[in-house]
């Protein structure tokens, strides 16, 4: 064939730039707008793709939360970020109570939709909103008056304590938004409403990022409230999102439609759900907890370094919230095929969302290395938080490509309501293994918070090769719930 024919042969068969970008837009348009539905059937890449777009969003939206409070606090003092990190470390006890409820109603949620039975998808997620507030009220009770004693079991002075109190009893008195925000996400996820999810984290995020330079500094009517501001505007935010999320419960936008009679104890429906958002709540807890062993840690080594570990893990929760947005794709898939009598479609979700997801996170490992002192740079002006901040960066990022692997098939166990394998995977990598080498790396080698950081690195890849290795056994397509 003449090399010209050949050239025109070649034009005919590929697509202009532009017909491929507005291809690419109309996906992301459909994915946001959420008009897919049904994700047992047609294509697995264009599932994930629909579901994860939504996610990564809502993730994004989560993330923004940390990164914009602690951007403001930052410029209030060093103790104020220490307070925010410190007390970060105890309230994500209720993240992980949060999100092992959420696990189960995206799990019981997500079985009832590949099955067809909407009734019963709306009557789990009542019960599940039950479990969940009445848990919050009596974390709300003790948080708020032990909150100076948290503070200082966490080694903060009696300066920091003065200075951050307000915040740490506004944070757990309003535990509740932060309960409902995550498990009526949980259960839109399950459903397979990922745009409602997103749009919540969005009114939450907007109203978050005009509230706290107001409510910090007191601009105009305002009061000036310090570090607690942050607080104070990041409830608000979560609240009226919460407020949004029921709205769309209560109306019936989406696939879940609370009616009255769907707000009757279930007890039997309600122990299903406690055991399977149990091992989820343990599962994330031992994760949680030893993020508290470890700042006990790293806060032998003064505020600067606190400071700036604080900063880098901020930068790190913003683009692994993203990723767990692909996870929690994997989660849906494997929920709504399983209820579909459809495992082996479930495994192929699981198994490419994995890779997409490590192509994500080795791209912003390679950013954070590359770019450490600039993003720190950002948020503060101090050389010795600048330079813990720096170093922890550029360490943990090193497992970036196990987490994507890691944080993917962990969730695809849940998705499936096998939450005690991860459970077991997260007790021996975060306590038999990351705090031990954390504390001898750190203070009996005298690496200091290298030697944490180092810890974390080397956890996360080993959970990561017990997790496929486990999934690859199959045992999970089998659990009924």
């Amino acid at each position: 064939m003449p090399p010209a024919c050949q050239v025109t042969r070649m034009a005919k068969k590929s697509p202009e730039p532009r017909i491929i970008m507005s291809k690419v837009f109309r996906v992301i348009k459909a994915a946001i707008q959420g008009k897919e539905k049904n994700f047992t059937s047609g294509s697995i890449n264009r599932a994930i793709v629909y579901l994860s777009i939504p996610m990564i969003l809502e993730m994004i939206m989560e993330s923004l939360f940390a990164v914009v409070d602690v951007f403001f606090v930052s410029q209030v003092s060093v103790d104020a970020v220490s307070t925010v990190g410190l007390t970060e470390s105890v309230i994500t006890l209720v993240y992980s109570i949060a999100i092992g409820l959420s696990m189960a109603a995206t799990a019981i949620v997500a079985r009832r939709v590949g099955e067809k039975n909407a009734e019963g998808a709306s009557h789990s997620a009542v019960q599940a909103i039950l479990i969940g507030v009445s848990i919050s009220v009596i974390i709300g009770i003790a948080g708020f008056i032990f909150a100076a004693d948290i503070l200082r079991l966490m080694g903060g002075s009696e300066e920091l304590i003065a200075e951050g109190v307000g915040y740490t009893q506004v944070a757990f008195a309003t535990n509740v938004v932060i309960m409902l925000l995550f498990l009526l996400n949980g259960i839109f996820r399950g459903a397979g409403d990922a745009s409602l999810a997103m749009a919540s984290l969005w009114v939450a995020n907007i109203i978050n990022i005009i509230l706290d330079p107001l409510f910090i500094f007191g601009i105009g009517p305002f009061p000036e409230l310090g570090v607690m501001g942050a607080a104070v505007a990041t409830s608000i935010g979560r609240g009226l999102g919460v407020v949004f999320q029921l709205v769309i419960l209560f109306r019936g936008w989406g696939i879940i439609k609370v009616l009255a009679r769907h707000w009757k104890p279930n007890w039997e429906l309600i122990k299903k759900m406690v055991k399977i958002g149990s091992s989820g709540t343990m599962q994330f807890l031992i994760s949680s907890a030893s993020w508290i062993f470890l700042m006990r840690i790293i806060a032998i080594f003064g505020s600067e370094a606190i400071a700036g570990y604080t900063i880098s893990i901020r930068l790190i929760i913003f683009t692994i919230l993203p990723a767990w947005g692909l996870a929690n794709a994997a989660a849906t898939l494997v929920g709504q095929n399983l209820g579909a009598g459809q495992p082996e479609r479930a495994e192929q979700s699981v198994w490419k969302a994995a890779f997409y997801n490590m192509l994500f996170l080795l791209s912003v490992s390679i950013v954070f290395f590359a770019f450490a002192e600039s993003l720190m740079g950002f948020f503060t002006d101090v050389p010795a938080v600048i330079n813990a901040g720096v170093l922890s960066l550029r360490i943990i990022c090193v497992g970036y490509v196990f987490f994507a692997y890691g944080m993917v098939i962990s969730q695809a166990f849940n998705g499936a309501g096998d939450t005690r394998t991860p459970m077991f995977i997260n007790l021996f990598c975060f306590w038999l293994l990351e705090i031990p080498l954390s504390y001898f790396l750190s203070v009996t080698l005298d690496m200091g918070l290298a030697g944490v950081c180092w810890a974390i690195a080397g956890a996360e890849t080993v959970l990561a090769i017990l997790a496929v290795i486990i999934f690859r056994k199959g045992k999970w397509k089998k659990i009924s719930i």
